[in-house]
Order: C-alpha cells, then sequence, then structure tokens
C-alpha cells in the first residue's frame, strides 16, 4: 500500500526545502499512524502504519506531501485482542490486506524518511502524531524487535496534535478537533492508518500555520 492513490497532494511551485529546517531546529516533523491488535506496545501486533511527510512553502506555509502505508503481517506470537480488530475494522483474513512483515514495512518507511530529512536539511525526523507517544511507542518495539539501528526518530520526544489542538480548538478528539479547524472528516473511514495520519497531518499543518499567521513565528 506505498504511495496510495489519492492519499499525497502535489506540493506548491514556490515550495522551499529549507525554511522546515529552521521552523523546527532541524527537526522534520513526519506525521505517523499506527493500527495495532492492542495497547501493549511489547506484546500486541503492528497492523498497519502510515507516514506523512510535509513540507514548508515559499510563503512559510506547512503542507501535507507523500504518504508511505503498508498493511503489516502480525510478529511471531503477537497479541491480537478482539476488540482491537472490532474498533479498526481490521480483516487479517482479507486478500486485499497485501500486507508485508514488519521488518520490510519500517525498512521502507524508515528509508522514505531519511531521504526527506537530507532534502529537508535536517537532523532527524520527529514524530507527529494524535496521542502521539502510542504511535512513537509501538514504532520503537517494532524496530527493536527487528534490530533496525537507523531508525531517524526522536526516541522519545514528539509533537501531539491531541494537545496541540487541545490548546488551539478546545478539541482533543480527532474528529472533532478536524471539524472545528474546518477539515473534513469521515467517521466511516476513520481508524485506518492512512487515513488517520493524513487527518492529523492536515490538523498539525492547521495548527502550525495559524499560529504563524497570528504573529508566532518567525519571531
Amino acid at each position: 500500500m506505498k504511495d496510495s492513490p489519492g492519499s499525497a497532494q502535489l506540493l506548491p511551485e514556490d515550495s522551499s526545502e529549507s525554511d522546515i529546517s529552521a521552523r523546527f531546529r532541524k527537526f522534520l516533523p513526519v506525521i505517523i499512524d499506527v493500527e495495532t491488535g492492542g495497547f501493549n506496545a511489547q506484546t500486541d501486533a503492528l497492523l498497519e502504519v502510515a507516514a506523512v511527510l510535509v513540507r514548508m512553502n515559499a510563503r512559510g506555509d506547512l503542507v501535507r506531501g507523500d504518504t508511505i502505508a503498508f498493511h503489516v503481517h502480525p510478529f511471531e506470537g503477537a497479541n491480537i485482542e478482539k476488540s482491537a480488530l472490532d474498533f479498526t475494522g481490521i480483516d487479517l483474513a482479507s486478500d486485499m490486506r497485501h500486507a508485508v512483515e514488519e521488518e520490510e514495512a519500517l525498512r521502507e518507511v524508515f528509508k522514505a524518511v531519511r531521504d526527506e530529512v537530507k532534502a529537508q536539511a535536517c537532523n532527524r525526523a520527529i514524530l507527529v502524531g494524535h496521542n502521539a507517544h502510542f504511535d512513537l511507542n509501538f514504532l520503537n518495539s517494532a524496530s527493536e524487535r527487528n534490530k533496525l539501528k537507523r531508525n531517524p526518530f526522536h526516541p522519545f520526544s514528539c509533537f501531539d496534535t491531541s494537545s496541540l489542538s487541545g490548546l488551539a480548538f478546545g478539541q482533543t478528539v480527532l474528529a472533532k478537533a478536524c471539524e472545528s479547524a474546518g477539515i473534513d472528516f469521515s467517521n466511516k473511514n476513520a481508524h485506518t492508518a492512512v487515513y488517520d495520519a493524513e487527518k492529523t497531518a492536515d490538523l498539525f499543518c492547521c495548527i502550525v500555520n495559524k499560529w504563524k499567521d497570528m504573529g508566532g513565528w518567525p519571531l
């Protein structure tokens, strides 16, 4: 499910690949969403992962770029709660999943992120997520489980759009925050890694751009 159709937006012709480095102290924000077999990052399966890249255009606005996403085979011995599958609607037996092993999914995601870090003149990626430490914990656990030594993300720092949207809009639930921000949100399509990651990316860009327009950056 890499670069799924309709998931990426074309960048404006006046996009810049350097300003984002200054904006976030040489950290590149990358939006991550995972769907899992439960809440325990050590024992529960990683079932979907999506990464959304962002760039800054010449006007200083943050814009959504490409999406890299995979369905993932549960690792050997992984716990999968039925309640988690009921919540996400994931059908592990579906012929449409086209799932790959954890190692392949993470290697592809990490490579795309490292390439973008370099292209944007940044030093490292920082994870952006809605309740971000949940996604970061699963990403880190899967990386360690597969002995991947080149994890491009900061190991514990992140941007959490739940907190940011609570500050900006008085809403902490993703659907409610998007509604307050004027971002279309479909509960029918929610709880897939691609959809949630792209909506989280739109929300993050909206908050960052709103802060800029209010005079918060550049100082």
